[in-house]
């Protein structure tokens, strides 16, 4: 398979753009080709003004579910190399909406990416792991900073130090996701919030939010409180919110602009990388 094929693009008309993690004979398991094709495919989503929200979902009847095996195997007894590769929250920097549409099993390093979505669905029945104490690992590629701040120390602490298996049904208990559907409906539904976002959302407002909330979990208050004043002094007088509160009026669909094309090879930031182990 040609590298260009291992993430599958299709962005639609309400700039929905739908890409699907395409290792079906090898369940989506996670390769650094793999790796390298997302995370340049959100960075063409992020350099693409037509994208305004990114599904990210997997080929066949799995999500991810973690590193390749015959990778585990081969990292086993070699030193770990991350030259020329990107920090695996690099979608935290990507300033469009995500929504993970978990279509199978999803563990370790796929968990991981999952949990950098801002949104997840899970199709009922489908199952879940941290896996790494089970393989000798402690708590990879900062999991143990984005689990706790999900659904809490103690429940992430049980996932984390067990490693065991979960479904979608105790996914959606614990806040691991925040919507299950049945498996025929998974990609539609996630489509379809996507598609509300696009069409009735600001690009700017959902760019400047992201950015928000996820530098306000290492805020204070006082912090987050005036930088949330701040954004509120230059959007008061851009044409989204003029726009915004003319369709609320007028009651009518928005037609909110894109986000600025970004310049050519230019990257979105990522947040302060944190300490990994093997991917």
């Amino acid at each position: 398979m040609n590298d260009d094929d291992l993430v599958l693009w299709d962005l639609d008309d309400d700039g929905v753009l739908t890409l699907t993690l395409n290792r079906p004979e090898r369940r989506n398991s996670w390769t650094p080709a793999l790796e390298n094709r997302y995370f340049a495919a959100l960075d063409d989503a992020a350099a693409d003004s037509g994208v305004r929200a990114v599904v990210v979902t997997g080929a066949g009847a799995s999500f991810c579910p973690g590193v390749d095996m015959q990778r585990l195997e081969s990292l086993a007894d070699t030193p770990l190399d991350l030259a020329d590769r990107r920090p695996h929250h690099h979608p935290r920097g990507i300033p469009k909406p995500m929504i993970a549409a978990i279509n199978g099993g999803c563990a370790g390093v796929g968990l991981i990416q999952a949990l950098l979505c801002d949104i997840r669905f899970a199709a009922r029945g489908a199952r879940f792991a941290t896996s790494f104490a089970r393989r000798g690992l402690p708590a990879e590629r900062g999991i143990s900073w984005l689990l706790p701040r999900s659904i809490g120390a103690e429940n992430a602490l049980d996932l984390l130090l067990s490693g065991r298996t979960f479904d979608a049904d105790e996914a959606l208990r614990l806040g691991v996701v925040s919507r299950v559907e049945e498996p025929a409906q998974l990609l539609p539904a996630a489509q379809a919030y996507a598609r509300d976002l696009a069409r009735n959302c600001s690009p700017r407002a959902m760019a400047m939010i992201r950015h928000q909330v996820n530098a306000d979990l290492d805020s204070d208050f006082g912090t987050a409180f005036d930088r949330s004043v701040s954004a509120m002094a230059e959007f008061a007088g851009q044409e989204d919110f003029r726009e915004g509160v003319a369709s609320f009026v007028e009651r009518r669909a928005p037609a909110f602009a894109p986000l600025p094309q970004a310049p050519e090879g230019a990257a979105p930031s990522a947040a302060p990388q944190t300490g990994g182990t093997p991917a």
